[in-house]
């Protein structure tokens, strides 16, 4: 009988592993986008900065500076470009780019069941539990696509990621080219069926 509870707590244990990880590799981070679907997206050819686009006014947290703006606006820069958009006037552009970044804190709580025990001179079995918390700051990009003629917003794109201390400016660099190469991967929106 005890070898049976044994290899049944292994078996339940072995599940819940499984489906943490299933469960935590559906929660990845991948891009959110939303739309207008009545613009006609094929219209737009030429792009401007939005007056608010600016990391500068809103300072959240000490990677959020003059440093990561050029950054983003060189990556938004290289996107539109792959794309055959061209960089215009604010005046005269079809489409105007603002982007801002939000950074929160979360916290991670994670328990784990560190040992069983049966004990047959007393009723019942028990379990041991080991919980850790840790608090991080995940980073919150956002790239606005607002129509210059009718000043109306016509596309969102934003990605959600745990922030990283301590990189090089080449990994900070390479991190914010991805980021916004996946946030415009859906710029201008893919037909849906």
């Amino acid at each position: 009988m005890l070898n049976q509870l044994k290899k049944h707590l292994v078996s339940t244990r072995t599940f819940a592993v499984v489906a943490s990880l299933l469960m935590l590799s559906a929660c990845g981070t991948t891009p959110d986008w939303d739309y207008d679907k009545s613009v006609e997206f094929a219209n737009y050819k030429t792009y401007a900065w939005s007056a608010e686009a600016s990391l500068q006014a809103r300072p959240q947290n000490y990677q959020v500076n003059g440093l990561m703006e050029k950054r983003i606006r060189n990556a938004i820069t290289e996107q539109m470009a792959s794309q055959g958009f061209k960089l215009a006037d604010p005046a005269r552009a079809d489409i105007l780019i603002n982007y801002h970044v939000a950074v929160d804190k979360k916290l991670e709580v994670d328990t784990f069941k560190v040992s069983y025990g049966a004990r047959w001179n007393y009723w019942g079995w028990g379990v041991d539990h080991h919980t850790t918390a840790r608090e991080y700051k995940v980073g919150t990009l956002v790239v606005d696509i607002i129509d210059r003629t009718s000043n109306q917003l016509v596309w969102r794109g934003a990605k959600e990621s745990r922030l990283r201390a301590k990189q090089t400016p080449e990994q900070r660099t390479e991190s914010v080219n991805k980021t916004i190469a996946e946030i415009l991967a859906n710029f201008p929106p893919k037909v849906q069926h």
